[in-house]
């Protein structure tokens, strides 16, 4: 899969832009506050329909304008796709080869990206909602099934939530509406919940070979899926659904007391195991980053295994963070296999010797220069 064109309209400080890129290494040169975090953005949000650094559409439009457009021509399985994505006041519209979609999760999956910067190493020491929004994220794009699932889990968990406080509040009392919206959640956490316990498992095969690679045989990495219900119950959607359905009704009293949903997807985390301990508590940094890269470079392995596609990667400034010995591991496993977008002040100090054919963009206030 390659992002052969880009067009940008008012997005960010891009007035006008159009750039056609290799379908190899792509390098964004330029200072800090240039454009070049904002390249990369625009072509992660024509994929998802959303930044990664926002949940503004304002922040996403020039300041002097309405809205803000993306297109893009992606090419995959031998064929051309036109995405569209325009962002406004009242919302955005999404199309494909000039069709509007009415549901986000058709749309989603046309152009597959992973995004690496200096801030995903917290996907291992941050907080489970960073891991969590991760794996919602990654396994979004690989599976419309999982993408509907959470889209109509959120809906659900919201409006669950809104009852229980009104239940905590004595404005509502049926506690039979409560028990349909548990039935509705548990549905789709179930799903959810045994697809990502699949997705994880095989998305720990891709990493425990490179990380132990980059390692030198080393260390041994593996995930655990951690969730309030117990193993015995993670065996089928049908087991999960039931298990979640007993956990509600036992724990209905201590639900309506807080007024929240305290059992479910929204709930769980992954946990990073390195050599039988948590790298996140008892790692040290540089295993912190090793398991980090690992698990981003094996996600290019497992979305090619899902989707039958290689994903675009998009490394933003992230080359700056890596020594040179996992610069290495990172450029090998990438060269003339995926395209990629990679953004840096300098190639200095970047194994700039293992890229080969390098297109490079010199980017100044918005403005793209090829050279």
């Amino acid at each position: 899969m390659q992002l052969e064109e880009l067009k940008l309209r008012n997005f960010r400080n891009y007035k006008d832009a159009d750039v056609h890129f290799s379908d190899g290494v792509n390098v964004l040169l330029g200072q800090n506050a240039q454009g070049k975090t904002n390249l990369l953005e625009a072509i992660y949000a024509l994929a998802l329909t959303k930044s990664h650094r926002t949940t503004t559409n304002r922040d996403l439009i020039n300041w002097k304008e309405n809205h803000a457009q993306l297109w893009g021509r992606v090419k995959k399985n031998h064929t051309t796709t036109e995405l569209e994505l325009d962002f406004g006041k009242n919302g955005k519209r999404a199309k494909v080869n000039h069709i509007e979609q009415p549901k986000l999760s058709s749309y989603v999956g046309q152009l597959n990206v992973i995004l690496f910067a200096p801030e995903d190493l917290s996907i291992v020491k941050g907080s489970p909602q960073v891991r969590r929004h991760f794996m919602d994220m990654e396994f979004g794009q690989m599976s419309n099934r999982y993408l509907y699932n959470t889209t109509q889990y959120r809906r659900i968990l919201k409006q669950r939530n809104a009852y229980l406080r009104e239940l905590l509040l004595h404005r509502q009392s049926d506690m039979v509406y409560l028990d349909v919206l548990s039935d509705q959640l548990s549905a789709y956490a179930a799903e959810i919940i045994f697809q990502r316990i699949q997705l994880i498992a095989k998305l720990q095969k891709w990493s425990q070979a490179i990380h132990a690679e980059i390692s030198q045989q080393k260390e041994t990495l593996r995930f655990k899926y951690v969730t309030s219900l117990k193993k015995t119950d993670l065996t089928s959607v049908e087991q999960i659904y039931q298990s979640l359905l007993a956990k509600f009704k036992a724990n209905r009293d201590k639900e309506v007391k807080q007024g929240t949903t305290i059992f479910g997807p929204h709930r769980d985390d992954l946990h990073f195991i390195v050599n039988g301990k948590d790298v996140a508590t008892f790692g040290s940094q540089g295993q912190q980053r090793t398991a980090a890269l690992s698990t981003k470079l094996a996600e290019i392995d497992l979305m090619k295994e899902e989707t039958g596609e290689y994903p675009v990667l998009l490394l933003d400034d992230v080359l700056s963070e890596l020594d040179e010995s996992r610069q290495t591991h990172l450029l090998t496993a990438i060269q003339d296999r995926v395209q990629t977008f990679l953004t840096t002040t300098s190639m200095s100090g970047v194994a700039s010797n293992l890229i080969n054919n390098p297109k490079t963009f010199h980017i100044e206030k918005g403005v793209i220069v090829s050279e």
